[in-house]
């Protein structure tokens, strides 16, 4: 792909984007890999992306799936119903052009942990359909590994189809020692998955009981990105717990990002 020199329109800076692959989840559920030549990012962080309009620039924020180290970048997306931007997103085939904010932005990463040694440290990553991206593309870097001794994720969704990059995950898992996959699946039964909201299993000792580990302010940092409602719910049941939200001015063990 020929380098644009980075365009500024609305406050952001765009650069050229050329659709790689488009992968289909399910009917709405889709992740798309870009050729952008993008600024360097820091895993958990999210883009923006656009596409022409004759009007007005449409964009929106997309968190990338893929680890810095790689030549691409990928995202993770549903195409809303009635939507401006996400079904014409899902519409895109290889060699489609996009534009692609030149920059990366976000505080969901693992720079914003407080430091401390790995012995006995748990990192809890709860997610949300999409809202896994971001954590995804942690598991992808070796910073995980050299800051805790367990790490678990916790990936829920409505449906089983819902889980995009499972087999990936899975494999994850099996070859990276201290990582463990949780999955709760709410609508239907799946064998190996909880049935449970994520607050309803961190609430009924169900979460930690799945883990074999125990949260606590002392040995562990949640961070928790997905639907506000999870996020809000969540948020309260650990603060009753004793911990607290993480801040610059007051490190703590709770680390939020809402999608939507």
């Amino acid at each position: 792909m020929l380098e644009l020199q980075p365009q500024s329109r609305g406050g952001d800076m765009w650069v050229e984007g050329r659709v790689l692959q488009r992968r289909d989840w399910t009917d709405k559920l889709f992740s798309l890999r870009i050729d952008a030549k993008i600024a360097p990012f820091i895993a958990g962080q999210f883009i923006k992306l656009s596409l022409p309009s004759e009007d007005k620039r449409i964009a929106r924020a997309y968190s990338l799936v893929n680890p810095p180290r790689t030549d691409y970048i990928e995202v993770l997306a549903v195409a809303v119903e009635e939507g401006e931007l996400s079904p014409r997103l899902q519409d895109l085939s290889p060699g489609d052009v996009l534009q692609v904010s030149a920059s990366a932005t976000g505080f969901l990463t693992l720079n914003e942990l407080p430091d401390a040694p790995a012995a006995g440290r748990q990192l809890w990553m709860l997610a949300t359909g999409t809202a896994v991206g971001p954590f995804i593309s942690m598991l992808g870097t070796e910073e995980p590994w050299q800051r805790f001794e367990h790490l678990v994720l916790v990936y829920g969704v409505r449906r089983a189809e819902d889980l995009a990059y499972l087999d990936e995950l899975q494999a994850l898992a099996a070859s990276r020692p201290g990582l463990q996959l949780i999955l709760s699946v709410t609508r239907e039964s799946v064998p190996g998955a909880m049935q449970l909201r994520i607050p309803d299993a961190l609430a009924s000792g169900a979460l930690e009981a799945a883990s074999g580990l125990t949260l606590s302010a002392e040995h562990s940092q949640v961070m928790i990105c997905g639907n506000p409602e999870m996020v809000a719910s969540t948020q309260a049941l650990l603060l009753e717990r004793g911990l607290s939200k993480n801040l610059r001015r007051a490190p703590g063990q709770i680390t939020v990002e809402k999608y939507w």
